[in-house]
C-alpha cells in the first residue's frame, strides 16, 4: 500500500471525526499528519473528485465529507488517491517472465486485496477512530 494511499485513509478518517461542526482546512489536516499543506492538497483534490470529500470554498472553508460513512469503502479512497491499477504495458515487454507470470499473479493479488479492502466502510474505521481519541 502506497504512503499516499494510507495518507488519503487517514485525511478521510480525520474529516469525518472532524468535520461536524465546520469544514476541516487543509492546513488542520496537514498539520495533525506531519505534513505540508502543498503535499496533501493533491490527495484531497482526488478525493473531492471521487465524491468521498466536499470541498467547501471560503475563509471557513475546508473538506467536509461527500457521502454519509456507509457508503465509502477503504477501496474507494485508495483508488481516488492513485492507488488504481497501473497498467503499464511497457513493464512486460521486456521479459516473457514478466509479462507472462509476474504481472498476472500480482494482478490476481490486487484484486483480493481490493476485494477486502472493499468490505472495510469507513463507518467502522471512524468508530476505531473515536475509540483512541
Amino acid at each position: 500500500m502506497s504512503r499516499k494511499g494510507i495518507l488519503a485513509i487517514a485525511a478521510v478518517i480525520d474529516v469525518a471525526l472532524n468535520s461536524q461542526s465546520r469544514p476541516v482546512s487543509a492546513k488542520a489536516l496537514a498539520s495533525r499528519h506531519g505534513l505540508p499543506p502543498r503535499h496533501l492538497e493533491p490527495v484531497l483534490q482526488a478525493l473531492v473528485h471521487e465524491g468521498i470529500l466536499r470541498g467547501v470554498r471560503g475563509p471557513r472553508g475546508g473538506y467536509e465529507l461527500g457521502r454519509d460513512t456507509d457508503n465509502i469503502t477503504a477501496n474507494e479512497i485508495l483508488r481516488a488517491a492513485g492507488r488504481a491499477d497501473d497498467d503499464d504495458a511497457s513493464q512486460s515487454e521486456g521479459s516473457g517472465l514478466v509479462g507472462n507470470v509476474v504481472l498476472p499473479a500480482l494482478a490476481q493479488a490486487e484484486k483480493a486485496f481490493s476485494s477486502a479492502l472493499a468490505n472495510i466502510q469507513l463507518n467502522e474505521l471512524v468508530k476505531r477512530a473515536e475509540k483512541t481519541v
